[in-house]
């Protein structure tokens, strides 16, 4: 049976997401190239004007990023509200046809040389964005079945990096070409913005998620009631906060990389956009690996690689001597780990919220990313009037930053180390085919049974889905292990037992998968009464070189457990 999505449109992995789905990545891709052909125009602008140096760091590193970032803290829970409401398809048509008229602001800004205008430009063009950001990651899990929500997610920012990519290219070479002519790329800009609108027709219609949600005017209460509803759900909000570093780093590695082309390498318009595009390639090379070697599901295992790859890049970034081959290759490499950084992080904030909740989340989720991008040019001015660092020396502070905030996120959630090595493990020597993971709800509660369980078995049952699994498991087995399982360990007790049976009910409330293993049975009667499916599983291990497997069999009713002892 296909999956079947909250506004009731059908998408079962039968083809018939691909029409919308594309329509939506060809979307994405001109506004991330509009926005980043503009956004490099009037940066390239305003590096050739012949301000002073302080004049200029005021101007491109605190103004014109502001200018883009705060719209996104603005008008995000506008959009999620927007995204909620109606149906995002018809968000997402609305938003083109305003971005039609802010590219004639842009084109009366570069056909002037009026800066004013051009920032004007910026700050609208951003707006549009932030409106439209929270359908765009609305529309993914509307559009495609859960399986290939990780697949997507790497699609869509492969796509989104190659329109930064082909944007900062053009912005460099038009620059360069157009000097003195800036009225053409402006002419670019209107024609993009009328392609993007016949785009988004074609994305497949969707229903509204809540057509009764009214708007909150004050955005601040808006986000706050968002952010609550993150936190009910700690790894979504991890994964929120990681999602908001990311921005940080991002908007401080773009702006650096800039500021290194012209102080360090002395080099042209045209070549700083090389740069900007070997990070761009980087994150859209590694998002597209990061979907593909999830497996088909959400593996948030991936984030240390991402997030320890970004920091040993940046601090290669600061060493003495480099050539420009040597930058744009270890700048490449901060973008293929930004990828695997990100993907697994999208995919979780558009996975993890009730269907009625997703657009506001994502919302919240997308106003405190550009929280993030805010806080670069205020963190980087902050430094110039400090002591102003040479971006070599940046580069090194963001790598070490880096590792002191993934050191502190693998402390908040150890789990994701175990599925790191889990993921190593079954993509080397221990492959691991899963069958019948559609059997195991994609939210909810859910009890799992074994007919008899060994911690090899429970690792890798781990391996095999993006749930986070709550064991009952005695403490001959789990003791070890019992804070990477999150396991409900009892003793073997009348008392124990009643205990291990309460925390079993209080996860199940809380819409947890609960696995119990032989050591449990006594509390099944216990269990009986939650309105849960059953899901019996079985683990095939096999040796090294050979393939395991892990097989869920159809729910049945909660009654049923004892059955499957015998």
């Amino acid at each position: 049976m296909p999956a079947t999505k909250a506004n009731g449109t059908a998408c079962g992995d039968n083809g018939s997401w691909k029409r919308g789905f594309w329509s939506l990545i060809a979307v994405q891709f001109q506004g991330a190239f509009s926005d980043n052909l503009l956004k490099w125009l009037v940066t390239f602008l305003v590096l050739e004007m012949g301000v002073t140096a302080a004049e200029r760091d005021r101007l491109v590193v605190l103004l014109i990023p502001l200018l883009f970032s705060v719209p996104f803290l603005l008008f995000s829970m506008a959009g999620g509200y927007f995204a909620d409401r109606y149906s995002k398809r018809a968000v997402t048509i609305a938003t083109k046809q305003m971005e039609i008229g802010v590219a004639f602001v842009a084109l009366a800004g570069l056909a002037l040389r009026s800066l004013p205008v051009e920032c004007a430009a910026v700050f609208l063009l951003s707006t549009q964005a932030a409106l439209f950001g929270p359908s765009k990651y609305g529309l993914l899990p509307e559009l495609l079945p859960e399986e290939r929500l990780s697949w997507g997610n790497g699609i869509l920012e492969l796509g989104t990096f190659l329109a930064i990519i082909t944007g900062s290219m053009a912005a460099g070479v038009l620059a360069d070409d157009f000097r003195g002519r800036e009225f053409w790329p402006g002419i670019l800009l209107v024609v993009l913005a009328v392609v993007g609108l016949v785009a988004s027709s074609e994305i497949t219609r969707v229903g509204a998620a809540d057509p009764s949600r009214r708007l909150n005017r004050n955005p601040l209460s808006d986000l706050g009631s968002q952010i609550r509803r993150m936190r009910r759900d700690r790894l979504l909000w991890l994964a929120v906060l990681g999602n908001t570093f990311f921005w940080f780093l991002g908007a401080l590695v773009l702006i650096n990389t800039a500021l290194y082309a012209s102080d360090v390498l002395k080099a042209s318009e045209t070549e700083t956009s090389l740069l900007l595009a070997a990070i761009s390639i980087g994150i859209g090379v590694g998002s597209f690996a990061a979907g593909y070697l999830s497996g088909g599901k959400i593996e948030y295992g991936l984030v240390p690689i991402g997030a320890i790859g970004i920091a040993l890049a940046t601090v290669l970034l600061s060493r003495p001597g480099l050539t420009f081959a040597d930058v744009a290759w270890d700048l490449g490499w901060v973008g293929f780990f930004g990828g695997f950084f990100a993907v697994p992080l999208n995919a979780l904030i558009q996975h993890r919220p009730l269907p009625e909740e997703k657009g506001g989340i994502i919302a919240g989720a997308n106003l405190l990313s550009f929280v993030g991008v805010a806080l670069q040019p205020v963190a980087q001015y902050s430094l110039i009037f400090l002591g102003h660092p040479s971006p070599p020396r940046v580069f090194l502070l963001t790598g070490l930053l880096t590792f002191g905030a993934t050191a502190v996120a693998l402390w908040r959630q150890p789990d994701t180390l175990l599925r790191l090595g889990l993921w190593a493990a079954t993509h080397t020597a221990w492959p691991l085919r899963v069958e019948g993971r559609a059997h195991l709800p994609e939210r909810g509660p859910a009890l799992v049974v074994f007919p008899r369980m060994r911690l090899g078995e429970a690792l890798w049952v781990v391996a095999a889905t993006d749930r986070r699994l709550r064991f009952l498991l005695s403490p001959a087995s789990a003791r070890s292990l019992q804070k990477w399982l999150g396991a409900i360990v009892f003793e073997p007790t009348p008392e124990g037992l009643r205990q291990a049976a309460q925390a079993a009910l209080e996860a199940l409330g809380r819409g947890e998968v609960v696995c119990l293993s032989e050591d449990a049975q006594e509390i099944e009667a216990s269990l009986d009464a939650v309105a849960a499916p059953l899901v019996p599983v079985s683990v095939c291990l096999a040796g090294p070189f050979s393939r395991s497997v892990v097989s869920f069999g159809a729910p049945r009713p909660l009654a049923s457990v004892a059955s499957t002892r015998s």
